[in-house]
This record gives structure tokens, C-alpha cells and sequence, in this order.
């Protein structure tokens, strides 16, 4: 018999519902003759606060509401990979070809997984095998980038009494479990519920870096694998392109895109761009290792909130085949507006600036999701769970709440600055004010495997760039010319590394992209020339002359160099070394 109730008041994406019996916290209802989809966000007595992910208009008091009886879940299987998704995973494509029309109509039901789809499924586990939860039992080549792995679900323990191989699709049987209360089928699709992190064995401490391709990132303020990062930054100031660099050039295998409310030209920008985007690491689609959650600031703003669990959740299913998976969540202050407008309709006593006073656990609870961990079930692996989040403080105001506890709990901090935006300096990553707490985890990786010197290279050249900044504001009073020849140096060296070094072209076929040693290479080249520089300015050599020397204008397109050819990088530093000591002696007047 079915859970129903009756609505007592609409006020907006909240209703008030009574009469449900025996419902729980975060269970699905379907709300109204058309069954609009919503989530059950607070208990008192008889009264049920139900938030509704679908247009409320036309719901009114007495009508109906029934219970699911279950929790917001997802549909993890073979498919995710390509597909597009609203907030609650219905799936946009399938919707638009049913409806034949650009928006989603009210309480259409779609499944997320395609249930005609058949998969070919090659068993690893045999009959007689000793099975729990997390096993790998099989495989399926989803695309042409990715295998997935067919897991045990987490409730299951037993012996497998029958295991096929075949085409299939996600709601046939592929095995059977035989458990202490009976046999069970196994699927190749099962759900979860989006707000339970799917458990794990063991967390791994971040030791291994999240390259990116971006050289202020990857050098001066690293991620690590399962590390959780924000980039907050205001309107223009680059933190969609950035996402979608990292996306494409980061060493993860799975990207999960999650669009937060965001402006619907920037989402459709996102559509158009990730199937063109070709992934370098196989040549085929990037969009063939990508899931994209699609949720637009003119979608039911209840939406936003149920986003970023689906797509954390879709994350942590990749994570636990032993995939390094990476979040990217666009924009986290779309979600903390819904936060906002949802406590509002509650009349929850508001804290800072209107936010509900939980914003921040809420916050945490998000990025405490990420890390890298050691998977449930055999054969033993390991996966990461990295998260970068943007935020969009208002005016680049990063004193807001949103921005403040994401800081709190975030270990990465790359700050987009509008003034460098202005300038035209991309990446806007603003030097002296980003950070990473991961640089103390990943130098000892940094000393063995890309150069035991590189991190000693770094720190000096943010060293610099620190006191460039103090020397600016003597030069905006008396001018350049009252520096000493060593501090006009410094300013020279400044100058090369901003606009040769941190300076990045992200639609550049060279330059989009730098592998660590490439990386190296330029940053020791640099700093090379700077401490011969220096020798040279001791034996009273002009920093006129110095500047003229032939490798310098070569030393300022080392990053259109190609990878294969990232040698030449040495020859310079040679010829560079070579020049600069060969320089004549003149008196400095």
C-alpha cells in the first residue's frame, strides 16, 4: 500500500506535506498529479518540508504526495561515461529526443542508464568463487578510453554459483551470488544514495601530484592526487577555461564536470566544447572519459544542492574501480545560493550574510569526499578522488562566506585575480597570494623524479617574485633608475618568469601543456640565467649588456618548444652560460 500524504502550503521549490507515515530524512516523494520529483529536508510531527527539484508552479493544498520510501539515489553502471545529466542524473539527451523540445517537461521519468543498451561483459571471477563486497567480477569496455569494472555490491557476501559472458544489458542478470539467505543476481547496473559516501578500506596519504599541464600550478602550487582545491575568482576572470584545461590535460582517467547553476551560455559552452576537445592521451573524444552533471541557473534552483552529491557520487564509483578520477565542481556558490534560498523557506535563523549557519559542514562534508584511497574488495587496488571547486565570491570580494569556508577545508588555493584578467595574464592565477599545503607532501616525489634541485629553483623564484612586489612600490615613487644594478636584475628576472614562465596559452597547441620536465628545464634556465646574471653583475658587467645576450630572446620562446624537442632547452642554457661569461668588464657609472 502506497505512503501518501496531502500538500498544506507551497512556497516556492518548498512544500508542506501531512499525512506521511513512517517517512525518513532525505526520502524521495513524488509530489502532484504529474509526480514531481522532490526530497524530504526536515521532520516535525505530521509535517513533512519536502524540497522539489522540478517547477512547483500549479501545486496547490490537498494534493497528493507518495513516498518512494527510498533515498535520493543514482544508477551507477555502464553508460555514465559520455552521458549528460541534470541534477537528480535524468539524462538530458534521452529527454530531448522523447519530448522534442529544449526543456525538460514537468515529471517525465527517464531512466538514467540506457535499459536497451547491450554491453559486452568478460567475466574475471569463476564459479566457485569466494565473492564480498567491492569484488571485481568482470569487465565492460564502456568507450573506447575506458574499462569498467563490474563490482560486488556492498551488501553482498557469498559464492558464486553461475557467472556468464555475453552481450547483456543493465538490468540482466550476470551472475548469481549464493548467499546465507539465498541466491542473488548480480547486475551490471546498481544504485546509491547520493548523500552516503560509498565506503572504502583505507584513505592513502597524498603523496603523488595531479599534474595539470599549467605551470604555475603544477610548479609553484601544486594538487595532489585526492586533494581538494578552490579557485575563486570573480565574473572573467578565467575559471571556466582553467577547468577545462585541467580537465583535459590533468593525469586523471575519469572527469566528472559538474555544472552548478551555472550561466546556461557558459554550460552550453561546456556541451559544445567537450566533445571537440580531443584527449591527448588517446586521440579519441575527451567527452569518452567524461561524465557531465548540467545544471543551469534557470533550472529549479532545489536542484543545485542534489548536484554536487550526484556527481561526487559518480565520482567515487570510478574511484572504487582503482580509476584516478577528478571533480570539477562550477560554481559551489550557485550551491550555497540554494542553501540560502532553501534555509530562507524554512525560516531557519540565517547566519552571515544570509547563509544558514550549517554552510559550512555542509562545505566540508562535499570535499571530505575527495582523497585517495585503497578500494573495498579484490583484486587489491587504489584510486583518487580529486576535487577542485570554483567559487564565485561577488566582486572577487574573498572575504564572503562561501570563499572563507571553502578555505577552511580546501588545501589548495589558486586565487583568479579580475587585475590580471585586465591584463590579459592567464592563467589569472595570483602569485603571492594562492598556496598549496600539499608542496611539503609531494617534495620528496618532485627530488626523485623530476630533479633533486627543482624545488630548491622554486621557492627561489617565488622568493623573487615576493620581493618584486616590495620593489614596485619603490619604483612607482622614484622610477627604476634609483634601484641598484642587483635589484634591476631581480626585476628583469621578475618579468621573465611572469611573462615567460607563468604567462600560459591554453589554446595553444604547444603551449596548453607542459610535462614536468619541460617545466624544470625552463624554471632552471631561467634561474640560471639569474645567478650568471648575477656573477656577471660582480665583476661590473652592465645589465644592459647582460640583456642583449642572444640565448635571453631564445631563453623567452623555450615554451613554444615541443616536448620531443625539450633538449634544446639545455643547448640554450649552454650557449646562455657561455655568453654571459664572455662578456666584457666596463665600469658602472
Amino acid at each position: 500500500m502506497e505512503n501518501k500524504g496531502k500538500i498544506i502550503k507551497v512556497a516556492g521549490p518548498l512544500v508542506v506535506a501531512e499525512g506521511l507515515r513512517g517517512i525518513k530524512m532525505f526520502d524521495v516523494v513524488k509530489v502532484g498529479l504529474k509526480r514531481l520529483i522532490g526530497e524530504v529536508i526536515r521532520i516535525e510531527r505530521d509535517q513533512s518540508y519536502i524540497q522539489v527539484y522540478e517547477e512547483t508552479g500549479g501545486l496547490g493544498p490537498d494534493d497528493e504526495v507518495v513516498s518512494t520510501g527510498e533515498p535520493l539515489s543514482v544508477e551507477l553502471g555502464p553508460g555514465l561515461l559520455t552521458s549528460i545529466y541534470d541534477g537528480i542524473q535524468r539524462p538530458l539527451e534521452k529527454i530531448k529526443s522523447i519530448a522534442n523540445s529544449p526543456y525538460i517537461p514537468r515529471g517525465i521519468n527517464v531512466p538514467s542508464l540506457d535499459r536497451s543498451k547491450r554491453w559486452d561483459f568478460s567475466p574475471i571471477a569463476k564459479r566457485g568463487d569466494q565473492v564480498s563486497g567491492g569484488d571485481v567480477i568482470g569487465e565492460v569496455n564502456e568507450t573506447r578510453s575506458a574499462i569498467h569494472r563490474i563490482m560486488v555490491p556492498h551488501n553482498l557476501r557469498g559464492k558464486i554459483k553461475y557467472i556468464k559472458t555475453g552481450s547483456f544489458t543493465v538490468e540482466e542478470s550476470v551472475a548469481i551470488i549464493e548467499t546465507n539467505s539465498g541466491d542473488k543476481d548480480i547486475f551490471m547496473m546498481q544504485r546509491w544514495p547520493i548523500r552516503i559516501p560509498r565506503p572504502i578500506k583505507e584513505k592513502i596519504p597524498p603523496t603523488s601530484p595531479f599534474f595539470t599541464g599549467t605551470r604555475i600550478i603544477d610548479s609553484f602550487f601544486p594538487m595532489a592526487k585526492g586533494g581538494v582545491g578552490c579557485t575563486p575568482g570573480p565574473f572573467g576572470a578565467g575559471k571556466t577555461v582553467i577547468q577545462q584545461s585541467i580537465a583535459k590535460w590533468c593525469n586523471a582517467e575519469i572527469i566528472i564536470y559538474i555544472g552548478c547553476g551555472e550561466r546556461g551560455n557558459e554550460m552550453t559552452d561546456i556541451l559544445v566544447e567537450f566533445p571537440r576537445l580531443e584527449d591527448p592521451k588517446t586521440g579519441h573524444s575527451l567527452l569518452e572519459r567524461t561524465v557531465i552533471v548540467a545544471n543551469t541557473s534557470n533550472m529549479p534552483v532545489a536542484a543545485r544542492e542534489a548536484s554536487i552529491y550526484t556527481g561526487i557520487t559518480l565520482g567515487e564509483y570510478y574511484r572504487d574501480m582503482g580509476c584516478n578520477v577528478a571533480v570539477m565542481a562550477d560554481s559551489t556558490s550557485r550551491w550555497a545560493e540554494a542553501l540560502r534560498e532553501m534555509s530562507g523557506r524554512l525560516e531557519e535563523m540565517p547566519g552571515e550574510e544570509g547563509y544558514p549557519a550549517y554552510l559550512g559542514s555542509r562545505t566540508a562534508h562535499f570535499y571530505e569526499r575527495a582523497g585517495a584511497v585503497e578500494s573495498q574488495g579484490s583484486p587489491k587496488r587504489s584510486g583518487s578522488l580529486t576535487v577542485i571547486g570554483a567559487v564565485s565570491p561577488p566582486g572577487g570580494d574573498l572575504s564572503e562566506p562561501v570563499t572563507q569556508n571553502t578555505l577552511r577545508v580546501t588545501k589548495v588555493f589558486w586565487n583568479l585575480d579580475g587585475s590580471l584578467a585586465a591584463r590579459r595574464h592567464f592563467p589569472s592565477i595570483n602569485w603571492l597570494s594562492s598556496y598549496s599545503l600539499y608542496s611539503e607532501d609531494l617534495k620528496d616525489y618532485y627530488e626523485k623524479e623530476v630533479n633533486e634541485s627543482f624545488v630548491r629553483l622554486r621557492d627561489e623564484a617565488l622568493k623573487i617574485l615576493q620581493i618584486e612586489a616590495e620593489l614596485e612600490e619603490i619604483v612607482k615613487l622614484v622610477g627604476l633608475e634609483s634601484l641598484s644594478a642587483k635589484e634591476q636584475l631581480i626585476m628583469e628576472i621578475a618579468k621573465i618568469l611572469r611573462e615567460d614562465f607563468l604567462l600560459q596559452d591554453a589554446f595553444d597547441k604547444v603551449d596548453a601543456s607542459s610535462s614536468m620536465k619541460k617545466q624544470y628545464l625552463m624554471i632552471d634556465l631561467i634561474m640560471t640565467y639569474y645567478h650568471e646574471a648575477i656573477k656577471a653583475a660582480d665583476r661590473k658587467v652592465t645589465l644592459e649588456d647582460i640583456k642583449k645576450i642572444g640565448s635571453k630572446k631564445q631563453m623567452t620562446y623555450a615554451k613554444f618548444i615541443e616536448e620531443e624537442k625539450i633538449d634544446q632547452i639545455k643547448v640554450i642554457k649552454k650557449e646562455m652560460i657561455d655568453q654571459i661569461s664572455n662578456l666584457k668588464t666596463k665600469e658602472i657609472i
